[in-house]
């Protein structure tokens, strides 16, 4: 039996990359600094041991591999002794690579915004038609599993996988997505972000370049075709592309969309010619084109238009993207993981569809790499243009550099000039106590984070509840 230890073994694509090689029959373990109760639980579940902290003696010398995160660097006590005795090791993405893309179909999805929705939305359109696909996501999936999940192993040849743009190790800078193989790649858009890795635009055009320039002359390029950069891509293809979007030059064009509180109608044609009327319980235009790369990956595969239709109809969404937690009191309270100003927009307009009456109360947390950052400070102003209320709670990052670092009071600042309704309440406790307080029967709140924020979402709930 082959024994693997992953150092980092608590973030979401780690664990599910241990839960995969333990389905594979590896003797899986790992270790972590922070183990926080709902990894440890899917851990746990899966029988997989974790080890609390990092140290020296958890790298054993009957170990075949060592897979590092990408949080992890030089110092840490586990990397230093694999170094010292040269085991061998690998980067996430790399394991990936290797134990389960070379022998698959590898479906890619790729882009700055989307990619977690669309990856889920093409494995369970695969999955619901008979197709017994694999699926690795960055997120979690409520379609697989009682409680969802962001892995599957199929039997089929089909390995369905989002393709992260950001680094895969210390010891190696270059993008996730670069070692994934892509017979079908789909990439929905390409903008600026990480901005801790990435200098600027150009050297994210340059990563999504390469990447498409890994497709096989037999593979198949999807590009977004509201995205400009995106669609450059298909200068340098030696694939077959196809494009995709809202645009009237679209090969797969969505139009006639009507939104509902529970979801989005929309017809599609396929180069001019009317391929099906469709329903996804998704709100928003930015879902729509995640469900149009979906729907183009199921037809490239062989799937009918009726077994598209009902699986987008029985898709469950993913966690942390526009997810309504609760109502309580006549609050409706939303978890969402955007981070980036187009994603803030993009979650808001589709809120604001929706529920076109509703008062929207929108709490922010600076907490990505980029989001913390100042290089976002104007797009930010306006990326809350659709929320009657907008909160913003400490930056996350408080350790950059000021000339750097975002400033809540600056952004309150201009949103106020702008005419919405902006306060700056660096802590947790204040904005619920706020919210509760000015609480109004058919409020939205939604809160945006791409982390824990301090477990605002349940102490709003049990203050609401009083």
């Amino acid at each position: 039996m082959k024994r693997v230890h992953l150092i980092g073994i608590c973030g979401t694509a780690m664990a599910a990359l241990a839960a995969m090689l333990k389905q594979r029959g590896w003797d899986v373990r790992g270790s972590d600094a922070n183990v926080y109760p709902p990894m440890s639980l899917f851990l746990r579940d899966e029988g997989i041991t974790i080890l609390s902290g990092f140290r020296a003696e958890h790298i054993t010398p009957d170990l075949d591999l060592v897979i590092v995160g990408n949080a992890i660097s030089r110092g840490n006590p586990e990397v230093e002794e694999v170094l010292d005795r040269k085991i061998r090791h690998a980067s996430l993405p790399e394991a990936i690579r290797d134990q389960f893309l070379w022998a698959s179909r590898s479906i890619v999805i790729a882009g700055t915004h989307g990619k977690t929705t669309t990856t889920a939305l093409a494995a369970w359109l695969l999955t619901s038609a008979g197709a017994d696909p694999s699926m690795l996501v960055g997120g979690i999936a409520a379609n697989f599993g009682e409680r969802g999940s962001s892995y599957r192993l199929g039997r089929g040849r089909d390995f369905i996988i989002e393709g992260d743009e950001y680094d895969s190790a210390f010891f190696d800078k270059t993008a996730k997505f670069l070692k994934y193989l892509p017979d079908i790649a789909v990439v929905n858009n390409i903008e600026f972000d990480h901005a801790d890795i990435y200098a600027d635009l150009d050297a994210i055009r340059l990563a999504f370049r390469r990447f498409a320039n890994l497709v096989p002359r037999r593979g198949l390029l999807l590009l977004g075709a509201d995205s400009a950069d995106a669609l450059a891509l298909r200068e340098q293809a030696r694939c077959s592309v196809e494009t995709f979007g809202l645009s009237e030059t679209a090969d797969w064009r969505a139009r006639d969309l009507k939104v509902t509180p529970t979801g989005t109608t929309f017809r599609v044609s396929r180069r001019q010619t009317f391929f099906g009327a469709f329903e996804v319980p998704l709100v928003g235009e930015h879902n729509v084109r995640n469900a149009l790369a979906a729907l183009a990956v199921a037809a490239a595969v062989g799937l009918s238009t009726t077994e598209i239709v009902d699986g987008l109809r029985q898709f469950k969404g993913v966690r942390r993207r526009l997810e309504a937690i609760a109502t309580v009191g006549g609050v409706t309270v939303y978890d969402d993981f955007a981070h980036h100003p187009t994603a803030v927009a993009a979650t808001l307009a589709a809120l604001r569809a929706a529920h076109p009456a509703g008062r929207i109360r929108a709490v922010f947390e600076p907490r990505s790499a980029s989001s913390c950052r100042r290089v976002f400070q104007k797009d930010f102003a306006r990326a809350f243009g659709q929320a009657d209320d907008v909160i913003l709670a400490a930056v996350y990052r408080s350790s950059l550099p000021e000339a750097e670092r975002l400033s809540p009071e600056k952004l309150v600042a201009d949103l106020t000039a702008a005419g919405h309704r902006a306060r700056y309440i660096p802590s947790v406790d204040d904005i619920v106590e706020t919210l509760a307080r000015e609480r109004q029967e058919g409020d939205l709140v939604v809160f945006m984070s791409n982390g824990g924020f301090g477990g605002i979402h349940e102490k709003l709930l049990a203050a609401l509840a009083c």
